[in-house]
């Protein structure tokens, strides 16, 4: 492989191209009108722009991608996540223009992106359920009846959802036709598909994922998990590896079923195994995502394997050149998804110009970024400006030093999901690793925030006071 066109923007097309570029293979960016600008152009040995802002026009146009990749004789196409990294006809037509497609094939794209489909293909690997139908209904006389046996309070998902759309809990059987509407309608403006299933509301879930790595020659290994119970909006917002909640033997157990789901499917590449986890210590396969995740960057630092790199050996058909027990945890990562979003306003995007931008840089600080001072925040894309990410020997360490990087992340012009952060990685029951998926509806408040904001702001100001008489004193004394 000598040239790879990345088909994406932002924090993750920078990201892909600096491993691409380390192995000494050409890049290529593709850019809309909006982008023009952007870090990820510069970056890049050759870049083209492919449309106007809205991605329906620029980013998810696979023919024009396509076209773009064979004029400048590419060999391969890495997707990134988000936009057409979980296309099945996408790989399938990078493929048939004998282009590398980087990443799964497309039936494992196809029979993990539905969720039924998904179920139904890990049924023979006795992997744990969460109790529940395996087939989509628009029915609400069959969903009452579901809901009756298997007891509320219940799950409605989308069947060709994610992000949290499409998704409804539903405590009592009264909301239930009301919430079965809402759920369908938003599943079909949102995936096209307005078919939903019913599972068993689990209570207090944590939200823990697998990666995976597959190679061409039938080896599989698992990288760990990643704890990603800190979310808005269904939408995960902090993620750490390791989980402080699993022990060495259900580390086994989770890993050792993560790769059956993969082999269930003929997996190819780098993918995540998600699982909810209760607080009786059960887990349950929730879904399979293939593709790159954005909070990678955690699994990467704790078995020091670079995840875009794996992906790319893969594609070009070689071995993986480790095996499962070469792999060891070593260490602990955070990482922050800093959104321009408005903490106090319930994560509202905010656009604008970033007026200021100074980004937090030492030793155990990582920031995959795709801005610059200047720029733009538009309104046509996902929020995220970057992700922070910090190591550490131990847990309480990488705590710390996301802390300081926090403090030391100026981002002024648009609000940020920043200071919501700092709440999170102060707060008693993150740091004591008792926390669940409920964090934000428990804990969090625009009040609370601001409550801590404030006394923050006291504090740095007595400092200065402190300081400032301090300074003053020493000025008065005789000097010999």
């Amino acid at each position: 492989m000598k040239k790879i066109l990345v088909a994406n923007r932002g924090e993750i097309a920078l990201r892909v191209m600096k491993t691409v570029k380390r192995m000494g293979i050409d890049t290529v960016a593709v850019y809309s009108t909006a982008d023009r600008n952007a870090p990820h152009v510069k970056f890049a040995d050759e870049a083209v722009c492919i449309g106007e802002a809205p991605s329906s026009e620029s980013y998810l146009k696979g023919d024009k991608i396509i076209e773009v990749a064979k004029e400048l004789n590419v060999d391969g196409i890495h997707p990134g996540y988000g936009f057409l990294s979980e296309n099945a006809g996408f790989a399938e037509s990078v493929e048939k223009n004998g282009i590398t497609w980087i990443g799964p094939g497309s039936k494992a794209i196809k029979v993990m992106g539905s969720k039924l489909a998904a179920k139904d293909a890990v049924k023979a690997y006795d992997i744990p359920m969460v109790p529940g139908i395996d087939e989509a209904i628009t029915d609400t006389e069959k969903a009452k009846k579901i809901a009756k046996e298997i007891g509320f309070p219940i799950l409605i998902k989308a069947s060709a959802g994610g992000g949290g759309k499409g998704m409804r809990v539903v405590e009592q059987e009264k909301e239930l036709e009301d919430q079965m509407k809402r759920a369908i309608s938003e599943a079909e403006s949102a995936f096209g598909d307005g078919s939903v299933f019913i599972e068993k509301y689990v209570s207090s879930p944590r939200h823990i994922e697998i990666q995976v790595l597959a190679d061409t020659h039938g080896n599989y290994v698992h990288l760990f998990e990643r704890e990603c119970s800190i979310q808005r909006r269904h939408q995960k917002v902090v993620e750490e590896a390791p989980s402080v909640v699993l022990d060495d033997a259900l580390r086994k157990e989770m890993g050792e079923a993560a790769v059956k789901v993969a082999k269930a499917c003929d997996y190819v590449g780098a993918g995540t195994v998600e699982f909810l986890f209760d607080e009786n210590r059960n887990f349950y396969f929730l879904e399979m995502n293939t593709r790159l995740q954005v909070e990678h960057p955690v699994t990467e630092y704790i078995t020091g394997v670079d995840l875009v790199e794996q992906q790319i050996l893969v594609a070009r058909g070689e071995k993986l050149q480790f095996s499962q027990e070469d792999l060891k945890i070593k260490g602990h990562a955070m990482e922050l998804r800093v959104y321009a979003e408005d903490p106090l306003e319930d994560f509202m995007p905010s656009t604008g110009t970033l007026e200021k931008y100074a980004i937090p840089v030492g030793e155990g600080i990582r920031l995959d970024n795709g801005f610059e001072e200047g720029m733009e925040v538009p309104i046509y894309y996902d929020p995220m400006l970057a992700k922070l990410i910090t190591y550490g020997k131990t847990r309480e360490e990488s705590i710390q030093m996301m802390i300081k990087a926090i403090d030391h992340y100026i981002v002024e012009g648009v609000s940020t999901t920043l200071p919501f952060g700092k709440f999170v990685f102060q707060h008693e029951a993150f740091k004591s690793g008792n926390f669940d998926t409920h964090f934000v509806k428990k804990y969090y408040s625009p009040e609370a925030l601001k409550e801590e904001t404030e006394e923050e702001a006291k504090l740095a100001a007595l400092m200065a006071l402190k300081q400032y008489m301090k300074d003053k004193e020493q000025l008065r004394l005789p000097h010999n």
